[in-house]
């Protein structure tokens, strides 16, 4: 039993295990430390005696074991009452209990770790570190941030899901679809994180966690996500070329996309639409198969693309939003309306680098000096890519 295969089967069986030793035990920490105990236990055993043909059930077994042991150092000291509580805890296993299916308690997971009461930045931290099985470290240096600062912010939440009580559960009724949304939001934030400086890891499991979601809650919103997540992603072999430049849309060579890929999503997305249920993600990832099926960048569908961001601005009025909807306006052939659009939102988006960029564009489609908007583009990204290809149109 290799390193290697030891990380993959952690990789593959840390969500949930780490879930079910949650719901059981109430104790973020506890689970950690306990699963981390079995997988020292795996590490010492398993090149010995082979590896389990349930492995997920065997680590969820031995972390059981291991938390109770923990549990009991505790409470040698307190009462008997303490003492009997964790009996029960423990309970009575069956003998061939690494054999037993793991109860898939991911689902509440998600929930909990996105709960409102926590503020967007702990819910990606939580979420990264107990479902994707992400180290702090990992985490820190995919954001940006000192090792120190996100233990600091994983501490704190695990301390507010503790202290103020948020509930191990799935909403319910009526508060399901607000819920979801923000669930949704912290996986899309996740695979923006990877999309944009390019950071695979952060990409793909943003998109794993979405399938996970999908297939334990499967509703419109999460596959028009994982829709939108995936053909972005098929269109990623195309985005640098063989001098690591970044591509635009208008200049990928369209044969490198995972056409495989874009007809799956599209396949998941016209099922999500036919059930007449559309959501912001699920009219997204309709613009972006917009996109994969156009054979050319002449070829692609303006107008129409024009009228879903107009659907999409009725159900998600945000000067993001409008702002792709001008510069779909100027690619459907009216430059100067849209230029026109985009300064109306100068104020809302004055530091978002995409704004400066696409004004940028627009100003020179429309014979305007366009240099500066440029150099204020550049200097609101910090990615050296985006930078080179900022410098090469401000040329």
């Amino acid at each position: 039993m290799t390193q290697v295969a030891l990380a993959q089967a952690y990789k593959a069986e840390s969500g949930r295990v780490l879930a079910a030793l949650i719901a059981q035990f109430r104790d973020f920490d506890l689970a950690e430390e306990a699963l981390q105990d079995a997988m020292i236990e795996a590490a010492r055993t398993w090149p010995n005696s082979g590896t389990p043909s349930n492995t997920g059930a065997w680590l969820l077994a031995v972390s059981r074991r291991r938390a109770v042991d923990r549990l009991r150092k505790v409470a040698r000291a307190k009462d008997e009452a303490v003492r009997q509580n964790l009996s029960l805890l423990a309970g009575d296993q069956p003998e061939d209990e690494a054999a037993q299916e793991i109860p898939d308690e991911r689902l509440r997971l998600i929930f909990t770790c996105c709960h409102p009461a926590l503020a967007q930045e702990a819910q990606v931290a939580l979420t990264l570190r107990t479902l994707c099985g992400l180290t702090a470290r990992e985490i820190a240096r995919a954001f940006l941030v000192p090792h120190a600062t996100m233990n600091q912010r994983l501490t704190r939440a695990k301390a507010k899901i503790r202290h103020a009580g948020i509930p191990y559960k799935v909403p319910e009724g009526r508060d399901i679809p607000a819920r979801l949304q923000a669930v949704l939001s912290v996986i899309y934030l996740i695979f923006n994180a990877g999309y944009a400086p390019r950071n695979p890891v952060l990409s793909a499991e943003a998109l794993r966690l979405c399938e996970v979601l999908h297939g334990l809650q499967p509703l419109p919103e999460t596959a028009g996500l994982w829709a939108l997540m995936a053909l972005h992603l098929a269109r990623d072999p195309a985005r640098l070329d063989v001098d690591n430049t970044l591509m635009s849309l208008k200049d990928q060579d369209r044969t490198l996309w995972d056409h495989s890929a874009i007809g799956l999503a599209k396949t998941r997305l016209l099922h999500a639409l036919a059930q007449s249920r559309p959501g912001p993600y699920q009219i997204q990832a309709a613009i972006s198969a917009l996109h994969c099926e156009a054979e050319s960048w002449a070829a692609t569908d303006w107008p129409q693309i024009l009228a879903l961001y107009g659907a999409l601005y009725k159900l998600s009025p945000t000067p993001v939003v409008a702002l792709n909807r001008a510069v779909a306006k100027a690619h459907a052939g009216a430059p100067n309306a849209a230029l026109a659009a985009l300064l109306k939102l100068e104020a809302s988006l004055e530091g978002y680098q995409p704004f400066h960029a696409a004004k940028a564009e627009l100003m020179a489609q429309c014979g305007h000096a366009a240099w500066s908007e440029y150099e204020r583009a550049i200097s609101l990204t910090p990615a050296p890519e985006e930078q080179a290809f900022l410098r090469r149109k401000q040329q």
